[in-house]
């Protein structure tokens, strides 16, 4: 049986939440602004190129990788979760997780 977490672990857990919301609102912030300026494709045209591959799939949304230039796509499909990564300036699929 594995050990109940300590008060300080679970303290450095609720500390990291707000930092970790932040980047991805960050992330966000920059896929919008990059592709305004054309240098990666928008996240509906991801969503609409990838979507359709994923058939009874249940699409979850999706996260920008500002450092790696990648859109992470998140479904799930029979209580399994799925990601997709996919390169933001082609919109070429970089490798599925399933």
């Amino acid at each position: 049986m594995k050990p109940p977490l300590s008060l300080a672990m679970l303290a450095a857990l609720a500390a990291a939440s707000p930092a970790a919301a932040q980047q991805a609102k960050s992330d966000q912030g920059m896929a919008r602004k990059e592709a305004q300026a054309g240098h990666i494709l928008k996240s509906r045209e991801i969503e609409a190129r990838i979507l359709p591959m994923m058939g009874n799939a249940e699409y979850l949304g999706f996260a920008y990788d500002s450092t790696a230039m990648a859109y992470r796509l998140k479904f799930i499909r029979e209580g399994r979760v799925l990601f997709v990564d996919v390169d933001a300036k082609s919109g070429r699929i970089i490798q599925k997780s399933w």
